[in-house]
């Protein structure tokens, strides 16, 4: 009887581990889809704030945009800003599927406080795309320009590797000194992507190749193409 009670034991914890790289897998799909839902929620932000009907224009001649739905910055002095995103291009008049990538950068300046953003760049050209499905990206400093209605935390910045402007507009939620975008790095997050569509895939094929598809990004895409203004 001790017998069969260990054997039984012993099949239902292997049967656990067995299950649990799926389990584990499904935790990140289900937070990857969080993070599909919030960048949805950021777009029809920025669509009912009247502060962005400037953004709205450019959005309708974009070739792609990325959107952070929290690009959190804070603390005293030395502060840091980070956040994941998504990467969408504009694919036969429609916009494709997202690839998740993260931006992140350090700064050291007159900081006090933190503040949550939500951010969307809009990438004005076909190359704009490619540079950052090529590379690790950094927008550039030397040539930023203001843009937008003051006050709306609003920057546009041409960066220096490409001569292509993207405009980048953010949401402020907090209240901080010295916000930017400038010299954030933007990089693709291979592994998510993967647990996200089911198989490893370049952001590349994701966005133009059609090589995976998820149903969970219908709502964002559609709310992309709902906030154009022509």
């Amino acid at each position: 009887m001790i017998a069969r009670r260990t054997l039984l034991q012993s099949l239902a914890l292997a049967g656990a581990a067995g299950l649990l790289p799926y389990s584990r897998a499904a935790l990140a799909q289900s937070g990857d889809q969080g993070l599909i839902d919030q960048s949805r929620v950021a777009v029809d932000n920025f669509t009912r704030d009247t502060n962005f009907t400037d953004m709205r224009r450019h959005l309708a001649n974009a070739r792609g945009v990325f959107v952070v739905p929290q690009l959190i910055k804070g603390s005293f002095i030395i502060g840091g800003e980070g956040g994941s995103g998504v990467l969408l291009a504009r694919n036969s008049g429609q916009w494709s599927q997202p690839a998740i990538y993260t931006m992140g950068a350090g700064s050291i300046g007159l900081q006090i406080g933190g503040e949550v953003s939500e951010v969307m760049l809009l990438l004005m050209s076909a190359r704009a795309v490619d540079a950052i499905l090529r590379n690790e990206f950094k927008l550039g400093a030397d040539a930023s320009v203001a843009a937008g209605p003051v006050g709306a935390g609003i920057e546009a910045s041409t960066t220096t590797n490409l001569g292509a402007d993207i405009l980048s507009y953010a949401r402020t939620k907090g209240l901080a000194v010295g916000f930017s975008v400038e010299g954030a790095v933007i990089t693709a997050r291979h592994g998510r992507n993967e647990t996200y569509y089911g198989r490893s895939v370049h952001p590349r094929d994701i966005l133009y190749n059609n090589a995976v598809a998820n149903n969970g990004t219908g709502e964002l895409r559609q709310a992309l193409q709902q906030a154009e203004l022509r």
